[in-house]
């Protein structure tokens, strides 16, 4: 299908998925995904991974003139009503990265929805793994916990952004994606807590990382490859991705559709192709590439996935804006980033930024070691306004959101830092502090003030 160029070409849209977490009155996890989207009544809401998780699936809409301003609306418009739906259970949305108030007890194989796919994921993984999941993380403070499900991943709430491209355009792209992805984590950091400790700054990152991962210890020092994956080499075309995918994983769900895609295509049909979407789904890349079919025309999508939820829709506003700037520019220069950069920077960038955020020190060619609110004021934000005007953005649009992401790197406040300056401006119990903070984090996400204006 490659080879004879049966794709649509770029389409300038922008996708999203934005997955939340629901609480009780009190700002503690509430099991109750399947009330609340009954009570949502809307197609474009789901079920996530957890009982205490929803996902809202915002359909490719365009971003010239106002486009922007008008998908921030409607986002807002779609959440507001689903807190009003969830209210009148007592329950409440929350759009963060991991969940402050989580604690150990709420996690465990009875609080994964009721999709029978993600039991059979569940028992697939434990499977391959034939041991218990590890946690380890180190941070400002240390995590040690086992867990006998997947569950843990489903702390990790993200927003995903989508954009279409020509399958001739897909590799730069996805090189541009995972170049930038350690100064999107740096400036968006929300999940400093996890199990009542403070670890990293955006912790979902690692937290992901080991929760679905399949090798046990023996696999993992053969040099095994994990299902969440950065990768290890940029991409010339993306038959790589598609191929490391069969070569180096083995399938988890045992599913198959009785299409033939050979026959469909030797009979001038497009397929579907499932056994290799689902396949591809089972793997975690935080660039992951997308093979979808619309009204019978197939097309290419890079899906983002390293960014948290929160904490306004107008900060979330600001990451895509940011994030859609800088891919309209890095992928088209004469020389790419990619051929100045090595791969493995591009990663610790990521693992540096995930453990810091605005503190950590980011490579970027050119500049050497800078720290991240640097290289994103003088290199990146440039790139994202001159990226959004190319995209007909409107100037008051693009100032305004691009402005939240200057903020942050002005005041070195994100939705991590807040948090951990709420936290221990509290002090007492940690968790009484954490409840108590994720309360007033709720409020303040309604105001959809941008989190660099928030006062601790």
């Amino acid at each position: 299908m490659l080879r004879e160029s049966r794709f649509e070409d770029d389409r300038p849209l922008a996708g999203l998925e934005i997955e939340l977490n629901i609480v009780d009155e009190h700002g503690e996890a509430a099991m109750r995904n399947a009330q609340v989207l009954a009570a949502i009544a809307q197609p474009d809401w789901a079920t996530e991974l957890g009982q205490f998780n929803v996902e809202i699936n915002v359909e490719p809409q365009a971003l010239d003139g106002d486009g922007a301003l008008m998908l921030e609306n409607d986002v807002r418009a779609r959440l507001n009503h689903a807190e009003s739906r969830a209210r009148s259970l007592g329950a409440h949305l929350v759009l963060i990265g991991i969940l402050p108030t989580l604690r150990e007890d709420d996690i465990g194989e009875g609080t994964l929805s009721a999709n029978p796919r993600y039991r059979l994921l569940n028992e697939q993984i434990f499977a391959a793994r034939g041991e218990d999941l590890h946690l380890l993380v180190e941070g400002v403070e240390r995590l040690e916990t086992h867990a006998d499900s997947l569950a843990p991943e489903a702390a990790c709430t993200s927003v995903q952004l989508h954009l279409q491209v020509s399958p001739e355009a897909f590799a730069a792209h996805w090189n541009a994606a995972q170049a930038i992805a350690g100064a999107q984590v740096a400036v968006a950091a929300n999940s400093p807590y996890l199990f009542g400790k403070e670890l990293h700054r955006e912790t979902r990152i690692t937290l992901f990382e080991q929760a679905t991962d399949t090798r046990p210890a023996e696999l993992k020092a053969q040099g095994v490859r994990p299902r969440v994956w950065f990768g290890e080499r940029w991409i010339t075309s993306v038959f790589d991705l598609f191929e490391e995918n069969v070569r180096y994983f083995p399938a988890l769900l045992p599913l198959c559709e009785p299409e033939d895609p050979r026959e469909l295509l030797e009979r001038g049909l497009i397929p579907h192709l499932h056994e290799l979407t689902l396949h591809n789904g089972t793997i975690y890349r935080w660039n992951r590439p997308v093979y979808a079919v619309v009204d019978g025309i197939p097309h290419l999508r890079v899906e983002n996935r390293v960014l948290p939820a929160g904490p306004t829709v107008i900060d979330i506003a600001a990451n895509a804006a940011f994030y859609y700037g800088l891919m309209r520019v890095l992928p088209f220069a004469e020389r790419p980033i990619w051929s100045q950069m090595s791969f493995s920077a591009a990663e610790d960038n990521l693992t540096n930024a995930a453990k810091l955020g605005l503190d950590a020190r980011l490579y970027w060619p050119g500049a050497g070691e800078v720290p991240a609110a640097e290289l994103i004021l003088r290199r990146l934000l440039p790139m994202a306004r001159e990226g959004l005007a190319d995209r007909g953005v409107g100037d008051e649009v693009a100032d305004r959101l691009l402005g939240v992401i200057e903020g942050r790197c002005l005041t070195g406040r994100t939705g991590a830092t807040w948090q951990v300056e709420k936290v221990r401006s509290l002090g007492g119990d940690r968790h009484e502090a954490l409840r108590a903070m994720t309360l007033e984090y709720i409020e303040r996400m309604h105001s959809n003030e941008p989190v660099h204006t928030w006062t601790v």
